[in-house]
């Protein structure tokens, strides 16, 4: 059993070790506000009517002018979010932003695309905001982390010279955790 443990450990562990350094310093960095940046465009629109705050007009209107603009699609999930006293369409992807909303004037909108450069690119990954095969291989990567951390557990405790630090460290390990959820 050991040596299964030992060979799956050691296979994931060497598999998933890019993926876990991207989300290792992808979500360190976020959290000291460091999340890449963007190269913004915006266009002002003429429009045929005022813009509703309707997901799905909007997205109409989005999907129209980044057609005829020649650019694709944000690759994550677009809402309707209120901005001040109005609202704008927020379309999330891992290449590109996309905001529209209305101005002053009724018959006009702004469109904002803002293109990831090469770190906001990796943290849109980290915040699944990318395909569904990166979110496949998140899912993954998630199961394997644990599997990788369960793995070594228990090759701890099956081994007798290790066994107490296994259970010291897990002892602490959850008393870490339970300061974090309540301190956090």
């Amino acid at each position: 059993m050991r040596s299964n443990l030992t060979t799956l450990h050691l296979a994931l562990a060497a598999f998933f070790f890019p993926v876990a350094l991207m989300f290792a310093f992808t979500g360190g960095l976020y959290t000291l506000a460091i999340k890449g940046g963007y190269e913004e465009s915006t266009r002002l629109l003429v429009l045929q009517e005022p813009l509703k705050p309707d997901l799905a007009s909007l997205l109409v209107v989005a999907e129209q002018q980044l057609q005829s603009a020649g650019v694709s699609v944000p690759s994550g999930e677009a809402s309707v979010k209120k901005a001040g006293t109005s609202f704008e369409l927020e379309w999330t992807g891992v290449d590109r932003d996309v905001l529209l909303r209305p101005t002053s004037e009724p018959l006009q909108a702004e469109l904002v695309v803002k293109n990831t450069g090469p770190w906001r690119h990796l943290v849109q990954l980290h915040k699944a905001k990318g395909s569904s095969v990166a979110k496949a291989i998140s899912v993954a990567w998630a199961i394997g982390l644990v599997t990788i951390l369960g793995s070594g557990l228990v090759m701890a405790w099956l081994s007798p010279p290790f066994r107490r630090l296994a259970i010291q460290a897990s002892a602490a390990g959850i008393a870490s955790f339970v300061a974090y959820l309540l301190l956090g």
